[in-house]
């Protein structure tokens, strides 16, 4: 008799080693998102279906699809199974686009009012300091009044001296 592995353990599956990649896989998805929502593919897939049930309703060597148009109506369901999906992955990244595009303007925005709150702090330090500076006309408005106590000082006749005796 075998004996069971220990059941503790769970299997490990084998992996098939295919390469996959993910974004190419997604750029090829919006690539047919794309080419899917034109008017261009429109007007080529509606020619395409009217050729397609010219051939089948008036040639009679050429039919392979008769009148209820089987294969057609099988191929616009394959169609539309496989670009579905294929459009909501296309939503999906370009949604991921939007985001991180979004988290890349916050952060933006918020070192730009970091940087404008420091500015306005600076400018305000600024401010401040130079508030207790003399400014020209002030400087000059003192020195001419000082000028005119020396002249008036000056003009004035000396007190007389005491005298010793």
């Amino acid at each position: 008799m075998k004996r069971r592995e220990d059941l503790a353990n769970p299997r490990y599956r084998r992996k098939l080693n295919v390469p996959y990649e993910a974004g190419a896989f997604g750029r090829f998805s919006e690539a047919v998102a794309r080419n899917l929502g034109t008017a261009r593919f429109l007007v080529i897939q509606t020619f395409m279906v009217m050729v397609w049930i010219a051939i089948n309703v008036v040639s009679i060597s050429l039919r392979w699809d008769p009148y209820p148009f089987i294969l057609l109506n099988l191929m616009f369901s394959v169609q539309a199974a496989y670009a579905a999906p294929l459009i909501l992955l296309a939503q999906n990244r370009q949604e991921d686009r939007d985001r991180h595009a979004l988290e890349n303007d916050r952060a933006v925005a918020t070192r730009t009012q970091e940087n404008a709150e420091y500015l306005a702090r600076e400018l305000a330090a600024v401010r401040l300091a130079l508030s207790n500076t003399v400014t020209t006309a002030e400087l000059r408005e003192s020195l001419d009044a000082l000028s005119e106590r020396l002249e008036q000082l000056l003009e004035r006749p000396a007190p007389p001296a005491p005298h010793d005796s």
